[in-house]
């Protein structure tokens, strides 16, 4: 990961906001906007992640700002953390490189009427029930498959399809984003490469940051909105966070070379190739439209039937049926996406393109787009932390759609790279010193959990803290690990 420390100017808006002015580049077309407060900027500066926020403004049709959530760090193209929306009818563009490989990476989060109390004795065959169970780990297949023929449906209804093959229930589709399906998706713009892929990925989590972690709630900053989502201290919750996996990995990988050779046809520069674009009505940009709808509907699928096994996990080490046990989905949000949307620019109402690299949607109160026993409080926020800290669920804001196009961070973001973070690890277990804490871990190998240690992430109480007291998203609870299995 480049370490180059950025050395341009960041003017201070207030105590959460600091502005990248259009003067450090003239190619810039939009400021940049990045939410942080000067603890997190220690870090944040110290690779080329601003730059990459400055490199985005330069997009054709970009409107408002280029934006950088407080977990913002160095990525493809985009930083992780990055959002920016384009106006199609003003030239705007759609970049790859502001959705990334693996589209619609995502949490969900599932309540359950388990308290902490009857969880611990079983906690150790819990976690590796789950982690028997599931296929963790690059390159694993799972159980759950789909033909050659079958593959279009599974593109085109997402968790749909996955509910109609009895992978959970119709309610479940009520609290996904975009309930699990995106229109549009057009798997003629998909490859054989990419379907081959896919086909023994649903039900299957997948390496890196993906997780699979079994929570308390500790603390309810708002009884309200915990009371609407059914959570309370002492109660316990899950969180699976998965995405397309290689089935989304090839699709950016195929449109990237396209979009590239097109950029001069359409008469677009860049300063970074990462930023390959072509404008989002042009052939390249409607394909790859269709394609990443596809991908999108594939993760919110893969997302149900991991949600599937997880649950049959849990009614047989608690030997009740999912539904006694209260297991239901409290919302699922997606990161990694590029959609369509109406949002105020320049004093009137515009559907703009909207990228969120590492971002999660943070709709407020009464938007038609919320589940009708959501909208009176807001669109419940995920935001994991590392396996030794928290997480923590929120509420977006009215104040979100002003200035961030609905948008808050997706997590605590990496302080180190996976290379630093093996190389911190050499002598330790990091399994132990997690099970010291309370925190039992299973991996598929001690490398992949040493890329995921503590250390390698920012504090994502400090994350949180900068997301709240900007008023993007309000707290409503904390939750902590108990276990986690990852890949």
């Amino acid at each position: 990961m480049p370490r180059q420390a950025w050395q341009g100017p960041l003017e201070q808006v207030d105590e959460y906001r600091w502005r990248i002015p259009t003067s450090y580049d003239r190619r810039m077309r939009v400021p940049g906007l990045v939410f942080a407060d000067e603890k997190l900027l220690q870090h944040i500066t110290q690779d080329e992640s601003l730059q990459q926020v400055a490199n985005v403004a330069q997009l054709p049709g970009i409107v408002r700002a280029s934006l950088a959530m407080p977990d913002i760090h160095w990525g493809y193209g985009f930083p992780i953390g990055g959002v920016a929306a384009t106006d199609p009818d003003a030239g705007g563009v759609i970049s790859p490189g502001g959705v990334g490989f693996d589209i619609n990476c995502g949490v969900r989060c599932l309540r359950t009427d388990l308290t902490v109390e009857e969880v611990r004795p079983k906690l150790r065959q819990l976690i590796a029930t789950l982690f028997k169970t599931i296929p963790c780990g690059v390159g694993m297949s799972g159980d759950i498959r789909f033909s050659q023929k079958e593959a279009s449906r599974v593109m085109v209804q997402g968790a749909k399809w996955a509910v109609d093959q009895g992978y959970g229930t119709a309610a479940d589709l009520a609290h996904t984003e975009s309930q699990g399906r995106l229109d549009g998706a057009d798997p003629e713009t998909v490859s054989e490469r990419a379907v081959t892929r896919g086909q023994g990925q649903l039900g299957t989590l997948g390496s890196g940051n993906h997780f699979l972690e079994v929570q308390v709630v500790e603390t309810i900053f708002d009884a309200r909105a915990a009371a609407v989502f059914g959570v309370g201290v002492g109660q316990v919750v899950l969180m699976i966070h998965s995405g397309s996996r290689g089935f989304g990995y090839q699709i950016c990988d195929d449109h990237l070379g396209m979009m590239e050779r097109a950029m001069s046809r359409y008469g677009i520069t860049v300063p970074d190739r990462q930023l390959a674009c072509t404008p989002v009505t042009s052939e390249e940009g409607q394909r790859y439209l269709g394609a990443i709808r596809c991908a999108a509907n594939f993760a919110w699928a893969n997302r149900q039937c991991l949600m599937h096994l997880a649950r049959q996990v849990f009614e047989r080490v608690f030997e009740k049926s999912w539904e006694r046990l209260g297991m239901t989905l409290l919302y699922d949000v997606a990161h990694n996406i590029a959609k369509f949307e109406q949002h105020r620019v320049n004093g009137s109402q515009k559907t703009v393109c909207v990228h969120r690299k590492g971002a999660t949607r943070a709709f407020p109160p009464g938007h038609a787009d919320l589940p009708e026993d959501y909208r009176a409080i807001g669109q419940p926020v995920i935001i994991p932390g590392d396996m030794g800290r928290n997480s923590y669920l929120l509420v977006g804001t009215a104040r979100a759609m002003e200035e961030t196009f609905g948008t808050v961070c997706h997590g605590a973001g990496r302080m180190m790279s996976r290379a630093q973070a093996v190389r911190q690890a050499s002598g330790r277990s990091i399994e132990r010193e997690l099970e010291q804490q309370g925190i039992i871990v299973m991996g598929r190998g001690r490398k992949g959990i040493a890329e995921e240690q503590p250390e390698a992430y920012k504090d994502v109480n400090d994350v949180v803290h900068v997301v709240h007291e900007a008023g993007i998203a309000t707290r409503v609870a904390r939750m902590r690990p108990l276990g986690a299995i990852k890949g």
